[in-house]
């Protein structure tokens, strides 16, 4: 697992042990920026979720301007925390907050241009956090889950846009009607 492209370009990063936290893979990651490459620069984007914090780095590194990370696990977090470290992201940019990540959307009163939802399979967490996300991003909801796992074709102000097969896997694209 590593940093794709940008100012931290080739940093290694490490990840929880155990099966709890599936790292997102190099060519989903590259697919997804490549969607929204020129969306990225001075965005502000949600990691839900977060893992080891790989989505929101990769942001960073492309130029977001600032990266929220929320997981509700304290294994999770100090694995994010120690990839903010190896890529050199102080605490201006690389914002951390352990807490429960549909907790943290329902009250949460921070905007958000890019949200990436990448919840544990098959416990109904995406839905919920789908709806909480719709009324705190303003431009993309990116959504990572099971092939077999179907989603709604709207959601608030947001339409999808288009899914994408990667395997097992697929990744949803929700963007804000009426932001063309």
């Amino acid at each position: 697992m590593r940093i794709i492209t940008g100012s931290a370009r080739g940093r290694k990063l490490v990840s929880p042990s155990g099966d709890d936290v599936r790292p997102t893979t190099d060519t989903v990651k590259e697919s997804v920026f490549s969607i929204i490459q020129f969306e990225t620069e001075g965005c502000r984007f949600l990691d839900a979720f977060a893992g080891s914090g790989q989505m929101g780095l990769e942001a960073l590194s492309r130029g977001a301007k600032k990266a929220y990370f929320i997981d509700s696990s304290r294994r999770s977090m100090d694995v994010i925390k120690k990839n903010i470290a190896l890529c050199s992201f102080g605490s201006d940019r690389a914002v951390t907050v352990m807490r429960d990540t549909l907790s943290f959307l329902s009250s949460s009163t921070e905007r958000f241009d890019i949200a990436f939802l990448d919840p544990p399979y098959r416990k109904g967490l995406l839905q919920q956090a789908l709806v909480l996300c719709a009324g705190i991003t303003d431009r993309y909801i990116i959504c990572e889950h099971p092939r077999d796992e179907n989603l709604p074709e709207s959601v608030g102000n947001f339409i999808m846009k288009k899914s994408y097969r990667y395997g097992s896997i697929m990744i949803s694209i929700y963007k804000l009607a009426d932001s063309d």
